[in-house]
């Protein structure tokens, strides 16, 4: 039995078309074989954290509107900024490291926005990143990002700011990816068991780093934990309809990484045209 079978519970799920469009199975006690729709929105509802928006954070407007697809993502990457890991926790640090990210992506690496879909600081504020991604969560779609080489079309990325090759991620980071991860596990109908990866999963690099790497099966368990307490009835769902070229592959991680400031591994390939 591998890792990720030994972590698989009943909170597993089956897609469907519900709440704006959005695949999944909330929340809802089946009644005859229909919904009750109500009990989901109430799950879904229970289960967004604060997330604050792009003009919150005073975001530059994208050179192009980014790629929706109506096809839900089937996986979570997990990526750390590779910045550092700094004691400033307040919410203004916050939106300026997202100001930040987005001058590189945009200046710097020259793509059109801000490359993951979300962005958590160390003090645990949680952050849209590239445009329109908070409309795509909301209606079950996914927006393309710039984040996982190969693999963009299919994930959706959470960068968390600091650099865990050595350091521990801060508590208030890890709650905060907690409610993340149960929030987007619940839209889009994903187990957590499967969903949830690192960015070394599918690239050679060593984003998220050694210590947040190691914590990956414990968030597993605790989403898992927290669509309990949200009384969310999700119906089992494994692997078996996705497609093969989405799984993870396990690359070697490289012993002699580039390190720079916001670089954290590849983020776009040639599969991502």
């Amino acid at each position: 039995m591998s890792s990720r079978d030994a972590e698989r519970t009943d909170v597993g799920v089956e897609r469907r078309s519900v709440l704006h469009g959005a695949a999944l199975a909330a929340g809802g006690v089946l009644l005859g074989g229909a919904i009750d729709l109500a009990a989901a929105g109430d799950a879904l509802a229970g289960a967004q954290p604060t997330v604050y928006t792009r003009g919150d954070w005073n975001a530059r407007r994208p050179k192009s509107w980014a790629v929706m697809r109506p096809s839900p993502p089937d996986r979570i990457v997990v990526h750390h900024t590779a910045t550092a890991n700094s004691a400033n926790h307040s919410k203004g640090h916050a939106f300026a490291l997202s100001r930040a990210i987005q001058n590189y992506h945009m200046d710097t690496n020259g793509w059109n926005d801000t490359g993951q879909q979300l962005t958590i600081s160390r003090g645990g504020h949680i952050m849209e990143g590239r445009n329109r991604s908070l409309k795509a969560i909301a209606e079950g779609h996914h927006l393309v990002g710039a984040h996982t080489a190969n693999h963009n079309s299919h994930t959706i990325g959470i960068e968390n700011e600091g650099n865990y090759v050595s350091a521990t991620p801060p508590r208030d980071l890890m709650g905060a990816l907690t409610e993340t991860c149960a929030w987007l596990c619940l839209a889009y109908g994903l187990d957590p068991a499967d969903a949830i990866v690192g960015h070394r999963d599918y690239n050679a690099t060593a984003c998220p780093g050694d210590r947040l790497y190691a914590l990956l099966p414990q968030l597993r368990s605790d989403v898992r934990s927290r669509l309990r307490g949200l009384k969310a009835r999700l119906m089992q769902r494994g692997d078996s309809d996705v497609p093969e070229e989405h799984l993870p592959t396990y690359p070697d991680v490289p012993a002699d990484e580039s390190r720079a400031l916001f670089y954290h591994g590849p983020a776009v390939g040639p599969r991502d045209n």
